[in-house]
């Protein structure tokens, strides 16, 4: 799209006239961020409010899964490899940084295969990948651990923290803590999805949805879209994003991923137990679960008394809300996970919004 394309688009989002006031929901941390950093959210009309959802993997982790991953580091001799966000992130007790400082064996991987990689280098020692993420990332971790098996590499396992995006869209809804007009759905994880399963949402939930990308003009006119289906009051699914996303998403990517992985409840910060929301490995490839080959029983899991950081999850606040924000919890210092991620709506408010 040219610059004058994008100023007309821009000026008719700005211009956008509405009579009472609109509350949408972008379901990314993506693009919680992006609506920042782009400007695009000044480009709102007055009426126009951004909630954040919980479009963060890292923030929705619960503290129970940090909790597990630094006892088995404790217990075992082992080396836990991760993603960079997780590093940082607060547990009950500690941090993967703390710990690490204090002799553990943590490394920062940018893909599973870097962490089958560091156990084919090292194959008298147990390596634990920890599978934090949504849909975008499970197939890349489902295929590392058919890559393990068919190497037969046995000192490898997975902690997985897998959770499906749509089954914390239908909790929030459910819940009706907080009044939601329409959603702005996520790129990335809708390649892997495809846009069917919101259907269902709108047609149950009679609210509407765009699928966007992530650039200037993605933002700009998905949040359009959206506003005229509102606007019109008939819920649909639009995809805006059809140079990435299709309707049935990736076919090949699901086939490996529910290979693999099987459905359960899990544990969302700020959401609760949600029923089929998190991927566990299915028992014939247990010899690469880690909660199967490495069994602990963690203290108790506690959460920061004053973090408000699953309300944000919840859209019940905005960070700003939280009496942490920007004073005690700091990207430097974070209290909560939220201001960690590099998704987390505090990390952006704090950047970008205030």
């Amino acid at each position: 799209m040219d610059t004058k394309n994008l100023k007309t688009w821009a000026k008719k989002l700005k211009e956008f006239p509405l009579e009472r006031n609109i509350h949408i929901m972008e379901v990314c941390g993506t693009h919680t961020m992006e609506f920042f950093k782009t400007g695009v959210k000044s480009l709102f009309p007055e009426k126009l409010h951004l909630i954040d959802g919980p479009g963060c993997p890292v923030c929705v982790t619960p503290n129970e899964y940090l909790d597990r991953a630094i006892e088995i580091g404790k217990t075992y001799d082992v080396i836990i490899a991760t993603f960079g966000d997780m590093i940082k992130v607060p547990s009950s007790y500690s941090s993967l940084k703390e710990e690490k400082a204090n002799g553990m064996n943590v490394k920062i991987v940018y893909s599973p295969i870097d962490a089958l990689n560091i156990a084919k280098e090292n194959p008298k020692k147990e390596v634990i990948f920890l599978g934090v993420g949504f849909e975008t990332t499970v197939p890349s971790e489902a295929r590392t651990l058919l890559q393990a098996k068919k190497e037969n590499i046995k000192n490898f396992s997975l902690l997985s923290g897998a959770k499906l995006t749509i089954p914390a869209i239908w909790a929030l809804l459910d819940a009706k803590e907080v009044n939601i007009d329409g959603f702005i759905y996520p790129g990335h994880v809708s390649a892997i999805t495809g846009t069917k399963p919101y259907y269902k949402i709108a047609k149950k939930y009679n609210k509407g949805g765009v699928v966007t990308g992530f650039e200037n003009y993605d933002l700009i006119i998905g949040t359009l879209m959206l506003l005229k289906i509102i606007e019109s009051e008939k819920p649909k699914v639009v995809n805006e994003y059809k140079r990435v996303v299709k309707e049935k998403g990736n076919e090949t990517a699901q086939k490996i991923m529910y290979e693999v992985f099987e459905k359960k409840s899990s544990l969302w910060r700020g959401l609760g137990k949600i029923p089929k929301s998190g991927l566990f490995i299915k028992e014939k490839y247990k010899e690469f679960d880690t909660y199967y080959k490495f069994p602990v029983t963690p203290p108790s899991s506690r959460e920061h008394p004053e973090c408000r950081c699953g309300d944000v999850l919840r859209g019940i606040i905005s960070p700003i809300a939280c009496p942490l924000f920007g004073k005690v919890c700091t990207p430097r210092k974070p209290i909560g996970p939220c201001m960690v991620s590099s998704e987390g709506a505090c990390a952006a408010y704090y950047k970008y919004g205030r």
